[in-house]
């Protein structure tokens, strides 16, 4: 029987998202100065307050204020009628140093077998639903998302946008897992108050924020999503849009209190759209304010690497790969792998995990080293998803009242490369 599966994203300006760009920008900031910061920093918002806490350890000194203020100002949250804005708000800092206990597990004077900076399993995902093999609803509901910001950002239509918004999109599959049509789209998004009651009845309130879902509904459905099919390249893709779909906008009926002032904000809060959609699996560590070290991240990203560079060379159709490791140790305790039955190789799951421990290093340095985790890299990966994002090198520069200015040349969101694809095919006799 064909079955619903549904999958959400957020905006740049959702309150989690907020705190996970501050908590990657710090990061990036130590990075650009000292590549062997060692970071665990976690970022909380609140009406007109910003805490950030956590753990690093670095030779370099960042202002932190200057940081967390830029990027909130960037992200679009500028007027104080929002009640949470770059330039007034509170930013307290609580970051200390990273305990030597841990630290001890890590830099064990091995260089190459440098432990896992923490326990853990961490899942890779990868299908061929879409041309960057990740799930066509989280997908769809990234880019509904992305587009969205584009026109707030623009500023020439739906002037009325604010930050805070979210998305969904939910989608019929066969009973061979095959995506049909796009059942049900939603997206709340926060707004400005833009028409005002004609007096102070409940009846004129209630017919001005009528009036205002009115216009906003219109303008996602013609506005919105035709510049989102618009950016489509994938037939397969576009062919779920079929007639019928349902359409829910600001379901609640208005969204103009939002942000950190309708909801507080925590870094690593959003770990499901960070990832797959809820496709797959995921070992509950989030991502943001992490340095490669930590394992929770690095071998994140390395169980993507594989699982779509797997899928990409024919293996199987859908995969998911799991490492686990323990503190302080170099070498991962378990390597899985779930074909999900629709592997193209007369291999067991089990004997195409052996053969991924064959063909990849999966040390925490080797990691490092093959991704290149030791760019300041990670503020682009803390809004839109961490996976199924481009492959390019783009030009970051970093300022500091303490340091001289500093502008190199980053490659973004390495573990989508698919430079492993003509290594595998051999090995699996493709």
């Amino acid at each position: 029987m064909a079955y619903l599966f549904s999958s959400e994203s957020v905006s740049e300006g959702h309150p989690d998202k907020v705190a996970d760009q501050i908590s990657d920008a710090l990061l990036d900031q130590f990075l650009a100065y000292d590549e062997h910061a060692r970071c665990a920093i976690e970022t909380f918002n609140t009406t007109g307050q910003v805490i950030i806490m956590g753990e690093v350890r670095s030779e370099e000194y960042v202002d932190l204020q200057t940081i967390a203020r830029k990027t909130i100002n960037d992200i679009g949250y500028t007027k104080a009628e929002y009640q949470f804005d770059g330039n007034s708000c509170g930013v307290l800092s609580a970051i200390h140093e990273q305990s030597d206990d841990i630290n001890r597990g890590v830099d064990n004077g091995d260089d190459e077998n440098q432990g896992a900076g923490d326990q853990g399993m961490m899942f890779g995902y990868a299908c061929n639903e879409t041309d960057n093999y990740m799930p066509v609803t989280l997908d769809l509901a990234h880019l509904i998302m992305r587009t969205l910001a584009d026109i707030r950002k623009e500023g020439k239509q739906m002037t009325y946008l604010r930050p805070d918004s979210k998305s969904q999109v939910t989608v019929e599959y066969s009973d061979d897992n095959i995506p049909q049509r796009i059942d049900t789209i939603v997206v709340s998004t926060q707004h400005d108050d833009f028409i005002q009651p004609k007096d102070d009845s409940r009846e004129a309130q209630l017919k001005a924020d009528a009036e205002m879902l009115e216009q906003i509904r219109k303008d996602v459905i013609e506005i919105l999503m035709p510049r989102v099919k618009a950016q489509i390249a994938s037939e397969k893709v576009l062919a779920l849009f079929k007639d019928g779909i349902k359409y829910l906008v600001n379901p609640t009926g208005k969204f103009v209190i939002g942000g950190p002032h309708g909801d507080t904000g925590l870094t690593g809060r959003k770990i499901i759209v960070d990832t797959y959609g809820g496709k797959g699996g995921h070992g509950g560590g989030a991502f943001s304010g992490k340095d490669s070290s930590k394992v929770d991240r690095s071998a994140a990203y390395a169980t993507r690497y594989i699982a779509k560079n797997m899928v990409a060379a024919g293996v199987s159709d859908e995969i998911l790969v799991q490492l686990a490791y323990a503190i302080g140790v170099a070498e991962p305790v378990s390597v899985y792998v779930n074909t999900y039955g629709r592997s193209k190789v007369n291999l067991s799951d089990g004997e195409i995990a052996e053969k991924v421990k064959q063909l990849f290093d999966l040390r925490p340095k080797a990691i490092e080293r093959t991704l290149k985790l030791r760019q300041p890299m990670y503020l682009e990966t803390a809004a839109y998803g961490h996976m199924g994002r481009t492959n390019e090198i783009v030009k970051k520069t970093f300022t500091s009242r303490y340091h001289t200015t500093k502008t190199v040349d980053v490659e973004l969101f390495t573990w989508e490369k698919l430079d492993r694809v003509e290594d595998i095919k051999k090995a699996f006799g493709l």
